[in-house]
């Protein structure tokens, strides 16, 4: 087996987590793709969250996004979903990714290259 698919590197793209509540993520995935500042979303939903808020422990039934972009979108995509997210304080936590098969990095830094003709 191959070692070449994992390196410990910064590839310049990011995995960017965003939790919603359910019925709000599909719409923001969609602008975030049409807008070119992601590349590929992956919606998880009923994803149940417990947290602390002002002071209380709260429960709400939510939808995880994970968001793959180049780092060099990361200030406008998180703009994007600030503007667009229903919560005063979203969930918008990024990993910068380290590796990974090589033509998958690849496609999301310079996804119109990829096209199929």
């Amino acid at each position: 087996m191959s070692n070449k698919a994992f390196s410990h590197e910064d590839t310049g793209i990011l995995l960017v987590l965003v939790t919603c509540p359910e019925g709000r993520s599909e719409g923001i995935a969609s602008t975030l793709l049409e807008s070119n500042l992601a590349v590929c979303i992956n919606i998880i939903s009923q994803v149940k969250s417990f947290y602390r808020w002002q002071g209380k422990v709260q429960q709400d039934n939510e939808s995880l996004m994970l968001i793959k972009c180049p780092s060099d979108n990361y200030h406008a995509l998180e703009e994007s979903v600030l503007d667009m997210h229903p919560y005063e304080l979203p969930e918008i936590i990024t990993v910068s990714v380290a590796g990974g098969l090589p033509d998958y990095l690849n496609w999301v830094l310079h996804p119109d290259k990829n096209k199929s003709e």
